[in-house]
């Protein structure tokens, strides 16, 4: 019963994506977790391919419209596609489980879900900021200093909780790449699907266990949702919706940490 809940949350995922265009995704983990009885570490894994998979469907919809700049999109994957296939291949396989065990005990599997519920809260505090208008400065310059290094930490934080990090780099795209929000979107979908599938082959290499039919109904429900969202997603404000969703972002990330702390 848990698990036929696990995919109708999939499913509603899925919509999500398809009628905000992101932030969606960060829900991937806790369900993975919470109701498909995945540990936290392998979810993040099958979350890198989940939302990779799922971004790239997106992406593909914006470059048929001629809204990537493909060259500006690579110059900020480079970084993230480097160091989220080493955090995936090398950091996360070194990492102690449990991490400390003085004063406290503290596990490999609590830490990256308390982890993931503060970059919960923080996704929702910028899909709110971002609900609102955002336009490029009036002099927009590229500033490759601060793009490779959210870059790079951007893919760190991909790796290590398996989020796509679409809050952290559509804002970069405009206003450190002067994108507008349209093509931010385009490119930040790209973004998130190059480096979450290379990352994910750093699991491969680390042999992750692939749980099947699972995996497979689980993405079936998700791009079944993502499918369902563009006969309908016209139909309502992406904006309303988006602030709506990162309330209950916040709501689930204190559920996360109220259960993993007590």
């Amino acid at each position: 019963m848990i698990e036929i809940i696990g995919y109708i949350a999939a499913f509603i995922m899925g919509v999500t994506l398809g009628s905000i265009g992101g932030g969606g995704s960060i829900l991937t983990v806790p369900i993975l977790v919470y109701l498909m009885g995945v540990p936290p570490v392998t979810a993040t894994g099958y979350s890198l391919l989940i939302v990779g998979s799922a971004a790239a469907f997106g992406a593909f919809r914006y470059y048929r419209q001629g809204l990537i700049d493909v060259k500006e999109a690579i110059t900020f994957a480079i970084p993230s596609i480097i160091a989220v296939y080493l955090t995936r291949a090398f950091l996360m396989p070194s990492i102690p489980d449990p991490i400390t065990s003085t004063p406290f005990v503290i596990g490999k599997d609590i830490a990256i879900m308390v982890l993931f519920a503060i970059l919960m809260v923080a996704a929702a505090i910028m899909m709110l900021r971002n609900s609102k208008k955002l336009s490029p400065p009036k002099q927009a310059g590229h500033h490759t200093g601060l793009i490779i290094i959210e870059g790079a930490a951007v893919g760190v934080a991909t790796g290590i909780l398996g989020a796509g990090g679409g809050f952290l780099i559509i804002p970069a795209l405009v206003l450190l790449m002067g994108m507008d929000m349209k093509r931010a979107v385009g490119a930040s979908l790209m973004i998130i699907a190059l480096k979450s599938l290379i990352g994910f082959i750093g699991d491969i290499q680390s042999g992750i266990e692939f749980q099947m039919p699972m995996l497979a109904f689980f993405f079936v429900a998700t791009f079944a949702g993502m499918f369902a969202a563009t006969l309908v997603s016209h139909k309502f404000d992406s904006k309303k919706l988006q602030q709506v969703f990162a309330y209950f972002t916040l709501i689930v990330a204190v559920i996360i940490l109220v259960k993993e702390l007590t």
